[in-house]
């Protein structure tokens, strides 16, 4: 990852080199610090930080297909950005953060809220119910964004791209880090609160705090990188699935491995988007959706192929195996029915 962060440093339409950074250009430091290591840190933000909110809630709500995406928390983050464009036009991007913020963490608890409530939960269905919601939300916010003339100005926050991301209006992305981090303090209890609520209660964990706990933080995740970067989906559903068919599914030991092919992945789409057609650049949320819908494709493939058989890696034979045995690795989502558990 060290060596392409270091190309994503000199990938653009303005070339920047080496020698004229260390002969002490102005020019050149000025596109540097301004523009190019900005850009950097937020694609390892955004990457590390949808990635694990995805984990989270993938985990939470027993349901490897929920995602930031399909659990309408994008949706509702978008639709926090509209009531602030509309009800305070001069707000700055902070005050459309808190907005984002509040937005997304009421949507999230909603539909978690809805799928508790379903006595039948099946695999695809909680997916879908929370693409529908997602989509209820989306019409709201596009009716709304008509009605107050704001479709221009949504449309920022509809394509997610880091060809804005400057110094000085990109620094929200930075409240990823302390989430993170707090997701690896509480990485058992999420891991314990996933099993389920009577066995949850049993070990002494307080299931509801701990649930809300995890989707605040997974919300406000998603919302830091909604404010700065736009919508980007798959990162939050592909990532976590790719690594838990190597890993297993305990949080606690495939957080770091998750965040950092969450991290992987979204600088090698920003590169392709950055060199496919130069000058000229891609978003992001382009590549990854082409990218993403390929490898969830294959994931698929994979399930019916392989089932809960987790791929063994030479040298790793003994961690897979083990994940394997314990019914963790690559497993199908697992839903339990009646009490939403």
């Amino acid at each position: 990852m060290t060596v392409l962060a270091f190309l994503s440093l000199f990938i653009g339409v303005i070339e920047v080199d080496l020698s004229s950074l260390a002969s002490g250009d102005a020019e050149q430091w000025g596109i540097f610090l301004i523009s190019r290591l900005p850009r950097l840190l937020a694609i390892l933000c955004t990457g590390v930080g949808m990635s694990v909110a995805g984990l989270i809630m993938q985990q939470l709500c027993m349901n490897k297909f929920v995602s930031p995406t399909t659990g309408a928390t994008i949706s509702s983050a978008q639709f926090g950005i509209l009531l602030a464009l509309v009800f305070m036009p001069n707000s700055t991007l902070w005050g459309r953060a808190l907005f984002a913020f509040a937005a997304a963490i009421l949507g999230t608890w909603v539909f978690v809220w809805f799928i508790q409530k379903i006595q039948f939960k099946d695999v695809v269905m909680v997916p879908l119910v929370g693409i529908m919601f997602g989509n209820v939300i989306g019409g709201i916010t596009n009716y709304l964004a008509y009605k107050y003339e704001m479709t221009q100005a949504l449309s920022s926050w509809l394509v997610g791209h880091f060809s804005l991301v400057l110094r000085g209006r990109y620094e929200i992305v930075y409240l990823v880090v302390p989430l993170v981090a707090l997701a690896f303090v509480f990485a058992n209890h999420f891991n314990i609160v996933g099993m389920g609520k009577d066995f949850s209660k049993n070990l002494g964990v307080p299931y509801n705090l701990v649930l809300f706990m995890g989707l605040t933080i997974a919300a406000m995740i998603t919302a830091s990188v909604v404010v700065v970067v736009g919508a980007i989906s798959y990162i939050g559903l592909i990532v976590p699935n790719i690594v838990a068919i190597f890993k297993g599914d305990k949080i606690r030991g495939t957080l770091m491995d998750t965040a950092l092919f969450g991290a992987i992945f979204v600088l090698v789409c920003d590169m392709i988007g950055r060199v496919v057609i130069q000058p000229y650049e891609l978003p992001i949320e382009l590549i990854i959706g082409i990218l993403g819908s390929l490898l969830f494709v294959g994931l698929l493939l994979y399930r019916l192929k392989n089932g809960r058989k987790a791929v063994v890696i030479r040298g790793m034979a003994g961690v897979a195996g083990g994940a394997a045995s314990s019914g963790c690795a690559g497993s199908i989502p697992r839903m339990d029915e009646g009490d939403g558990k």
